[in-house]
């Protein structure tokens, strides 16, 4: 550990409950996206509370942060758990997560553990989402609103508008990501929020720059 490491400190924190992701940016201008899952785990493997590897929480939320002073941060998630972790202890695991998550899955692997239950569906086995537009959208698809059964491969606001892209001719520019505005269940989005059964997903253009 360097001295330079060793005083690194937060300069924001944002969570970003939708896609389960924690950001944090450090004062060495280094900022990360945690998974909720990925703390979980690794929170857990550090000596708070469990032992062994820890599997099935792919779903996992963090319900609230509360900073321990100014040294540290308190994680409470929903499954129950609550784990504590130093500014250096987080900013490694944000330097470290490429192998850290790939030393992870490969275990999960090599023990026949799951990562998560399948994904949540109708009771069907079908995942189908409500689509609003909005102006010249509204105006393309002819409809302000549809509901629309996704494939598998469309878990998030990404994969969403690439799918869209491809549903229509003509619809692979209205829908690119530069030229839409998305929010799932009526909050701004990123490109990694997760899209679930039943969710409502708004599509506004975005105006065009001259």
């Amino acid at each position: 550990m360097t001295e330079a490491a060793a005083r690194v400190t937060p300069t924001g924190i944002k969570l970003h409950r939708k896609s389960r992701l924690l950001e944090i940016s450090f004062s060495d201008e280094q900022c990360f996206m945690y998974p909720c899952e990925y703390l979980r785990v690794f929170a857990a493997s550090q000596g708070q509370g469990e032992a062994g590897l820890v599997s099935g929480k792919q779903r996992v939320e963090i319900t609230q942060l509360e900073p321990q002073g100014t040294e540290a941060l308190q994680l409470s998630f929903d499954d129950g758990f609550t784990a504590t972790l130093d500014w250096q202890a987080l900013h490694e695991l944000g330097v470290n997560y490429e192998s850290n998550w790939q030393g992870y899955l490969q275990a999960l692997q090599d023990n026949h553990l799951p990562r998560e239950e399948d994904r949540v569906t109708a009771a069907n086995g079908k995942v189908t989402i409500k689509l609003v537009y909005f102006i010249q959208l509204a105006k393309l698809t002819g409809k302000d609103e549809e509901q629309v059964e996704l494939p598998p491969a469309v878990t998030n606001v990404e994969t969403l508008l690439s799918w869209m892209c491809t549903r229509r001719p003509g619809w692979e520019t209205a829908f690119a990501p530069d030229r839409v505005q998305v929010t799932v269940n009526r909050h701004f989005s990123e490109p990694f929020t997760r899209i679930e059964h039943g969710d409502e997903v708004a599509l506004v253009p975005r105006a065009v720059q001259s």
